[in-house]
């Protein structure tokens, strides 16, 4: 408890470059007392809305809920979302100066109808191809100038464009040849093209869809987790699995963590907290195996929250 304690303090002398997917989450709280004659649908009498960072932003969020520096790299809409995200932002202490506005394409958003702590359902708005090479030439050259600043680099890739292959071809050659560590949340579909870097964190959908086998019981978990070290030559690999915690994969042994969550009402977010204390942890020179389990602790606390939620370091210093 004492070097975890201690390792939370130094974790708040650390500074991370986040490259990612910016969203805004939107969440509309309310009541159901009642389906509508319209349609075999409940009607949800609102209460109350709330804005929060989303994406990549959620993984700055956690960084800075710890005492810690986050840089937030990505591109947000020239529109009411992107100055509503931007001043969230702000007011979270969130590094901003890394972060570019695109006139042609909307800041992404996502609402949540939630009764209760039921979420309802989901309506997205966005466009998730591709940015033109000009824009992937602008985030490289921030990149560049933000990386020396780092102590080390997360890539948060939410599928919505940013994270391109012309962007991770640059930027992991470019972090571990100033010996950064760099840890990403991937896509399953991008997931093979991260070689070489410190550490994933995929959860086990992503980690059995990325190599096409199954990932359920400890012992497939175990075979698809080594075929993806294996692939892409990485130090380690975290693939996180719901109720039954997680597994850390490094060159050495396979050590399966149960889970610490007490009560679960949202997992929305859950992914950013781990790699965001995760990282933080590593950078603060914890080995995986002690940056995993402070993750892991981390990961009980916010699956009890409602939306996309951070860990404090009182709550991080009492669970563990």
């Amino acid at each position: 408890m004492a070097d975890n304690k201690s390792l939370i303090k130094k974790m708040q002398d650390r500074t991370i470059l986040v490259l990612g997917d910016l969203i805004l989450d939107h969440y509309i709280w309310g009541e159901v007392k009642r389906i509508s004659p319209e349609a075999p649908v409940p009607i949800v009498k609102v209460e109350r809305e709330e804005f929060r960072p989303g994406g990549a932003a959620n993984t700055c969020a956690n960084i800075v809920s710890l005492g810690a520096r986050a840089i937030l790299c990505g591109i947000l809409g020239d529109d009411e979302a992107g100055r509503q995200s931007l001043a969230k932002y702000t007011e979270q202490g969130i590094d901003t100066s890394a972060i570019i506005k695109d006139s042609d394409r909307p800041t992404i958003q996502k609402t949540r109808i939630i009764a209760k702590t039921q979420q309802l359902v989901r309506v997205d708005r966005e466009k998730s191809e591709p940015y033109p090479s000009e824009t992937a030439g602008q985030i490289l050259r921030i990149l560049e100038e933000k990386l020396p600043e780092a102590d080390a680099v997360i890539i948060s890739d939410y599928g919505k464009g940013i994270v391109s292959r012309s962007i991770l071809n640059r930027l992991i050659p470019l972090a571990l040849n100033r010996k950064k560590i760099i840890t990403v949340d991937p896509k399953p579909e991008n997931l093979l093209h991260y070689k070489k870097v410190t550490s994933l964190t995929p959860n086990h959908f992503e980690a059995s869809q990325s190599v096409h086998l199954p990932c359920g019981t400890d012992e497939e978990t175990e075979k698809t987790g080594l075929k993806i070290l294996k692939k892409l030559n990485a130090p380690s690999l975290l693939i996180t699995r719901g109720e039954k915690g997680m597994t850390l994969f490094t060159r050495e042994k396979i050590t399966h963590i149960p889970t610490q969550a007490q009560e679960v009402f949202d997992v929305t977010g859950a992914g950013d907290t781990v790699i965001s204390v995760f990282t933080l942890a590593l950078a603060a020179k914890a080995g995986f195996l002690q940056a995993a389990r402070i993750a892991n602790a981390a990961a009980g606390i916010v699956v009890g929250k409602i939306g996309a939620a951070q860990v404090t370091v009182s709550e991080l210093n009492s669970i563990l």
